[in-house]
C-alpha cells in the first residue's frame, strides 16, 4: 500500500487576522477589568449611597432618595465651592496654555543649552506638591515673605496674599499654574517640532510675515495639542484639591472659603463630618458636570486639518 506525502496545512488569511484579534483582545483585558473596578466599580457605589443618610458613626443608613441632591441647590458652601472652582478652571487653563505655548516657541528658537531649560521649566512639574505648597506658603507669607520684602523695597504696601479673602484664590491658583507650566511646555514642544518644516518654507515664498504664519500654520496645526491640554487642564482644575489644602493648613479652603474647592468640599464632607451619603451627591454632581464639560470641549474644540 501507497501512502501520499502529507501536505502542508495552509492557514486563511481571515483565521490568521481573528486569531491575532482575539490574542490582542486578550491582553487589553486585564487592564479593562482592572479599570472597572478601580474607575467604574466605585462611581457606581458613590451613586448608591447618594440615595441615603449614610454616617459612618451610625448603625442604621436610612434610604433617603433625591433628598441629598435637593440638600445641594440650599447649601451656601457648595455653591461658593462651585463658583471657586469655575474660577480656577478659567484662571488656571487659559494661563498654562498661553504661557505654555510663549515658552515653547521661545525655546524652539534656541540652539544652546536647549536642555537645560526645558529641565528647568520642567523641574516644577515634578515637585512633590506638598513641598512645592509650603514653600509657596512661605514666599507669599504677610509678615516675612521674600515677595512682600520686595514689595516693601519697591516702596509698595505689603499684601496679605492667602490670608486675604481677595487675593487667596488668585495666589493659589498662581501656583497650580506654576506647577503645570512645564508640563504645557513639554507638551507643545512636542506638538512644534511634528508641524512640517515645508509649510513655513513655502509660506516664507508667499510673503508671509511671522505672526501671518503663526495664526494661519501653527495654531491650526496644534489644535490636536491644544484640545488635549485643554481637556486635561480643565478636569485637573475642577478636581482641585492638594494645593488648596496645603496652602491654608489650618483654614483649609480659607479665608472665609474663598479657595474652597468642590473636591475638598467632599473630602470635608466625608471624612470631617462622615456624611458619606452627601458626599457621594456631591462627587456625582462633581463627575457630570467634568462629563459634559469634556464632552462639550471635544466636540466644539476639534478642528480637522489635512497635512
Amino acid at each position: 500500500m501507497t501512502t501520499s506525502p502529507t501536505s502542508p496545512v495552509l492557514h486563511r488569511p481571515g483565521s490568521l487576522k481573528r486569531r491575532q484579534s482575539i490574542t490582542a483582545y486578550t491582553f487589553l483585558l486585564l487592564p479593562l477589568v482592572f479599570f472597572l473596578i478601580v474607575r467604574f466599580l466605585p462611581t457606581l457605589v458613590a451613586l448608591r449611597l447618594s440615595l441615603y443618610d449614610w454616617n459612618i458613626l451610625k448603625e442604621v443608613q436610612p434610604y433617603v432618595g433625591g433628598k441629598n441632591y435637593s440638600r445641594l441647590v440650599q447649601d451656601g458652601i457648595f455653591g461658593k465651592a462651585l463658583i471657586n472652582t469655575a474660577l480656577y478652571t478659567l484662571i488656571g487653563v487659559p494661563a498654562q496654555i498661553v504661557l505654555g505655548l510663549g515658552v515653547a516657541l521661545l525655546l524652539g528658537k534656541v540652539r544652546a543649552l536647549q536642555g537645560l531649560f526645558r529641565a528647568l521649566y520642567f523641574a516644577p512639574y515634578v515637585t512633590p506638591i506638598v513641598a512645592a505648597a509650603w514653600v509657596w506658603q512661605w514666599l507669599f507669607s504677610p509678615q516675612f515673605g521674600p515677595i512682600n520684602t520686595f514689595l516693601i523695597w519697591l516702596h509698595i504696601p505689603p499684601q496679605n496674599f492667602l490670608t486675604s479673602p481677595g487675593q487667596a484664590l488668585a495666589t493659589t491658583a498662581a501656583l497650580v499654574v506654576w506647577q503645570n507650566l512645564g508640563f504645557q511646555i513639554v507638551l507643545f514642544l512636542a506638538g512644534l517640532s511634528a508641524i512640517p518644516r515645508t509649510f513655513y518654507e513655502a509660506a516664507e515664498i508667499d510673503g508671509a510675515s511671522g505672526s501671518a504664519a503663526f495664526w494661519k500654520i501653527t495654531l491650526p496645526l496644534l489644535n490636536p495639542t491644544i484640545v488635549f491640554s485643554v481637556v486635561t487642564g480643565t478636569i485637573s482644575y475642577l478636581q482641585l484639591f492638594t494645593q488648596v489644602v496645603n496652602l491654608n493648613f489650618t483654614d483649609q479652603g480659607g479665608p472665609l472659603g474663598s479657595t474652597m474647592t468642590v473636591a475638598l468640599y467632599i473630602y470635608q464632607m466625608a471624612f470631617g463630618r462622615f456624611q458619606m451619603g452627601y458626599a457621594s451627591a456631591i462627587t456625582v454632581v462633581l463627575f457630570v458636570i467634568i462629563l459634559v464639560i469634556t464632552l462639550l470641549q471635544l466636540k466644539f474644540l476639534t478642528r480637522r486639518y489635512d497635512v
